[in-house]
């Protein structure tokens, strides 16, 4: 059992990615307006990111931009993202079960907002399962007319900050005529979000659902059944561990940290998800 180093004492930020293209809080991230580097590990450091405008606080966790073809292993997650690539493109990201090749060259830029957990599907007005795993191109969902004007007024700023300001100003229109968020859908996230998480049957009774009941509601607001959610979570976890610690760390205490059974576990889940190995996922810099 290798011994994981997990990164520089300097680490200027890190954000809550449950995933991404982790959550216990947003320490260190930018403060909006201004960027910072979410470089702890070797996946994280194609990105910068800062918080949402405050009055976004409630539907966005983080506004970011990047290059796209530096993403070694892009790093799956339950949540929504909107994006503008440098070819002038705007896509919707869905939340993703495995990792994926973006296929972009080095040297592509974008920049995105990327929803809460479970708080993006009503703001859009679709189910998280219908875009699983896919990136879907703007106009696909909203029409020629009205993505090519968000796009042409997202790529008029001279900038990445004014652009990300506009793909703000977009969610807030919106967030003025979206559905509730499902509340009990964010508690099932939260009870999965733990090291020790309840089984799928002992969470449907505490939450009062049936198994299918739950299953529906959480394929509605992540775009998969609490099961997968649960994996999706606990990668976020091992990683948001990895970048915290300082000096280092064995593979098998962070894998009981983060709830895995053992490493075996953790190795088994991350070549599942990620199709590498845990040493290799969570190299730092």
């Amino acid at each position: 059992m290798g011994d994981l180093v997990a990164g520089d004492p300097d680490l200027t930020c890190w954000a809550w990615r449950p995933g991404m293209f982790g959550h216990t809080g947003e320490e260190g991230v930018g403060e909006y307006g201004g960027w910072m580097a979410v470089a702890r590990l070797v996946v994280d450091r194609w990105l910068v990111e800062r918080r949402p405008a405050p009055d976004l606080a409630d539907r966005l966790v983080c506004v970011w931009r990047g290059d796209l073809g530096s993403a070694e292993l892009p790093l799956p997650d339950e949540r929504l993202d909107l994006v503008w690539v440098d070819d002038g493109s705007l896509w919707l990201a869905g939340p993703e079960t495995t990792s994926w090749s973006r296929g972009y060259p080095p040297g592509t830029t974008a920049v995105g907002v990327g929803f809460k957990p479970g708080v993006g599907p009503p703001t859009l007005g679709l189910a998280g399962s219908e875009v699983r795993d896919a990136r879907v191109r703007l106009d696909e969902l909203w029409g020629d007319r009205r993505a090519r004007e968000l796009a042409e007024r997202v790529a008029a700023h001279p900038d990445d900050g004014g652009r990300a300001r506009e793909l703000e100003g977009a969610v807030r229109r919106l967030a003025a005529r979206a559905r509730p968020v499902d509340q009990v859908a964010l508690e099932v996230a939260a009870r999965l979000n733990q090291p020790h998480a309840a089984s799928v049957r002992d969470l449907s009774r505490a939450i009062g659902l049936s198994e299918r009941q739950l299953h529906r509601r959480c394929m509605a607001a992540f775009g998969y059944g609490p099961a997968v959610l649960g994996r999706i979570l606990r990668l976020q976890r091992a990683l948001q561990l990895a970048r915290s610690h300082q000096g280092p760390l064995r593979l098998a205490a962070l894998a009981v940290a983060a709830g895995y059974f053992d490493q075996q576990h953790l190795a088994h889940e991350v070549r599942a998800v990620m199709g590498t190995t845990p040493t290799r996922l969570l190299r730092s810099r």
